[in-house]
């Protein structure tokens, strides 16, 4: 008898290999995918405007990125002791400002560099919920904003994106994206945490609206996928055991399996073969010896370097040096 659902992995033509220079950019199920990827020693660069829910932030993100915005003393404003901007994350906050406009124009310059030589960009939208500044706020003129910076409710309104608007921003996306770096191949996904504070029935209307926008994307666009991330939890997955205990977020689990339908999707055998070593290198290192310089550890440490050597010989682009490094002092001692 048959219990559940099962959603197989469709293996893509437009692979991920080492090599690939991935930018990753969108809600906090972002920086969930993005440590995997990290943990496996893929070259990435991670929500430079820090994590963005919100279609409206995640396309004026990418477009300030493009044409290398840089922040004014008077793109800024202060409350709580902090100075702000209304489309980063409150880790571009400080107490000086001249410390923020530097962490938020360094990181932009950065970004653009990245961005035009990047071969993958991957959107993770959230919510096509916006929030907007009123007269109250601070530079409010009814802009949407990425981060409410815990400012009073009264600084705040909200609107529904409608379908069509947010395709026909996400279409201006793709296209300048493509002009900006014709090489760059773009992956939309949705992400499957629950926006509560918004409501059941109005998170659902909200992915709704998200859904349908991108799946029309894809089908009129080239270069431009889509991920099924919000059907593997909410439809493969389909139970309370695999979200935290807040019922929102997707826990350990239920990241690692969406995790490995994405390698199942994108990466060929080849790739697998090598992330499989990689991570074994890094669990290595953080291997707690009970015996420091027993023959048996230093056997093991000895058999360490030789596959960190071996890889690094196969694949000198990958970032194995202060494993080798590591391996190398720990033999010594």
């Amino acid at each position: 008898m048959k219990f559940k659902l099962t959603l197989d992995a469709r293996p893509s033509k437009d692979t991920i290999a080492y090599g690939d220079k991935l930018m990753l950019i969108g809600s906090c199920f972002t920086e969930n995918i993005g440590a995997k990827f990290k943990t496996h020693l893929f070259e990435l660069s991670e929500n430079p405007y820090g994590i963005l829910f919100n279609p409206v932030s995640v396309i004026n993100t990418l477009t300030e990125i493009m044409d290398r915005r840089m922040y004014q003393v008077d793109d800024l404003f202060q409350h709580n002791g902090l100075w702000h901007s209304w489309h980063h994350h409150s880790r571009f906050s400080a107490v000086e400002k001249v410390e923020a406009l530097d962490n938020i124009n360094s990181t932009i310059l950065a970004a653009h560099d990245y961005l035009k030589s990047a071969n993958r960009l991957v959107i993770t939208l959230g919510s096509a919920w916006l929030y907007h500044l009123t007269n109250e706020a601070p530079l409010g003129n009814g802009q949407v904003v990425a981060n409410n910076h815990k400012g009073p409710i009264n600084w705040f309104y909200k609107s529904l994106m409608e379908p069509n608007t947010l395709l026909e921003n996400l279409h201006d996306l793709v296209n300048r994206l493509h002009a900006f770096n014709p090489k760059l191949h773009i992956t939309f996904t949705i992400s499957p945490v629950r926006h509560l504070r918004e409501g059941l029935i109005e998170n659902n209307r909200s992915k709704a609206v998200l859904i349908h926008a991108v799946h029309e994307l894809v089908h009129q666009c080239n270069g431009v996928d889509y991920f099924p991330a919000y059907e593997y939890v909410m439809d493969d997955l389909r139970d309370y055991r695999f979200y935290a205990e807040d019922l929102v977020h997707p826990n350990f689990a239920a990241s690692g399996y969406v995790w490995d339908k994405l390698v199942e999707t994108y990466m060929d055998p080849k790739t697998q073969a090598i992330m499989k070593q990689v991570a074994e290198l890094q669990l290595a290192m953080n291997h707690k010896p009970f015996f420091l310089g027993s023959a048996e550890h230093q056997k093991f440490l000895e058999s360490c370097i030789l596959k960190t050597e071996t890889l690094l010989a196969t694949y000198p682009t990958l970032s194995l040096q202060d494993h080798l490094a590591f391996f190398k002092a720990s033999l010594s001692k």
